[in-house]
């Protein structure tokens, strides 16, 4: 599973009948540093499928391949990258020079 940001939508001129309930979006999944220092995503678009209502500039939690067709089991949904997740706030924790953890905070 991966954190991605959300940049747009896919609009489709036919849809499969068992797709017909969510809609497909645009993300690209974060880095480390871009999670860290709120850098703007560099990464490879995913056409990502969302039921949750995932809005542009949301993070997300991303579920790529076979796991990705796991929430819909025993149904059969031809879905590579599933939204599991909207994330308010994500939180780093780095470990420094002297073991202590220090937090990072990101909305």
């Amino acid at each position: 599973m991966r954190i991605g940001e959300v940049i747009g939508s896919v609009t489709l001129n036919r849809v499969h009948p068992s797709l017909a309930a969510a809609t497909f979006r645009l993300a690209i999944p974060l880095t480390l540093a871009e999670l860290a220092d709120d850098a703007p995503p560099q990464g490879d678009t995913l056409v990502v499928y969302d039921e949750l209502g995932a809005g542009n500039g949301s993070r997300i939690a991303i579920s790529e391949g076979g796991e990705a067709a796991q929430p819909f089991f025993p149904d059969v949904k031809p879905v590579d990258a599933y939204n599991a997740a909207l994330l308010d706030l994500v939180q780093i924790r780095i470990k420094t020079g002297n073991n202590e953890p220090e937090d990072l905070e990101n909305a």
